[in-house]
């Protein structure tokens, strides 16, 4: 136990405290900035079981912010050498490397083995689709999100609201760290921040950070937070589905008007104003709205709603 010493020591930790580390089992989506620091620190801490499916390689331009990486790995995929890394670490820890996207499909199953979810991914669609596994079986969700100078980090679902809760309503357009930039440090704290959470959750603190907000603002030298314990629930969100999960009555709508053709030759190619003039099937058919991150889609199922009753499922494209 001397590598675990200086946690239990903590009133907060102590033996028992260790062994329930030892047996959770943890799911983390994404291997990047975020994922970092918090498989660095799970391993570290000694989470028996870690499940980390990413599907991306590792490319110079990660480096900067991702810094367990060395040179050596571009081109790698991510889980690869992370599992590689993390083994060197801790030997104890069991980690399962899965090289595949996080899919609509494969999160249900995922988040059912795992005691807890660490939603790494920083995607609308991960994030979702983490949430609404999660939500209806209890299981908690540590999610979080960093651009440029700022980001923040959430505890969601379990007792907890859902991610849908807190964000009913989502920005028309979002810039990524490839448009926008971001600083390698602010993701490490950022990435550190779920860690702690996660611990928090698994070690049972009092209080829990289940319904908490965390906000971080390094441009201002600012931190900032707020619980949503009584957020409510949204009455009927559309779903994420993956590719595969659409069915051959579905009208699917691609709107991904950058795209010189829509993903699939069943779609129909459309911009997010044409919907206003299309002639809607029978309330009876699923709607499946497509773009290249779902936040589009998001918003064309919103307004579709005011009239239209049927059901709609959204797809982000490049989860695929």
């Amino acid at each position: 136990m001397n590598r675990y010493a200086r946690q239990i020591a903590l009133s907060q930790v102590g033996p028992s405290g260790q062994a329930r580390l030892r047996d959770a089992h943890v799911l983390v989506a994404g291997a990047g900035g975020l994922g970092m620091p918090v498989l660095q620190y799970l391993v570290g801490a000694g989470v028996g079981t870690i499940t980390l499916i990413d599907g991306d390689c590792v490319a110079i331009t990660n480096l900067h912010r991702q810094p367990l990486y060395r040179m050596s790995d571009v081109g790698r995929p991510k889980v690869d050498a992370a599992a590689q890394a993390m083994k060197a670490l801790n030997p104890e820890v069991t980690l399962h490397a899965i090289c595949e996207w996080l899919t609509p499909q494969n999160a249900p199953l995922l988040v059912a083995q795992a005691d807890l979810i660490i939603d790494c991914a920083d995607t609308f669609a991960a994030s979702f689709t983490l949430s609404d596994a999660a939500h209806p079986l209890g299981k908690p969700l540590i999610s979080a999100s960093a651009l440029g100078l700022s980001g923040y980090v959430g505890g969601f679902c379990g007792p907890a609201p859902s991610l849908r809760a807190v964000f009913p309503d989502l920005p028309s357009s979002a810039a990524t760290c490839e448009t926008a930039g971001v600083l390698g440090p602010v993701v490490a704290i950022i990435g550190a921040t779920q860690a702690q959470m996660a611990l928090a959750v698994l070690l049972e603190f009092s209080p829990s950070p289940l319904g908490q907000m965390m906000i971080v603002d390094t441009a201002n030298w600012r931190m900032s937070g707020f619980r949503f314990d009584g957020a409510p629930e949204p009455a009927s969100p559309a779903p994420f589905i993956a590719q595969s999960q659409i069915r051959p009555e579905d009208f699917v709508i691609d709107l991904r008007t950058e795209a010189a053709l829509p993903f699939s030759a069943a779609a129909l190619h459309l911009s997010s104003r044409s919907l206003h003039d299309l002639e809607l099937p029978t309330p009876d058919t699923r709607i499946v709205l497509a773009c290249r991150t779902g936040l589009r889609a998001h918003h064309a199922a919103a307004d579709l709603r005011k009239r239209w009753a049927g059901d709609i499922a959204l797809l982000a494209v490049t989860e695929i």
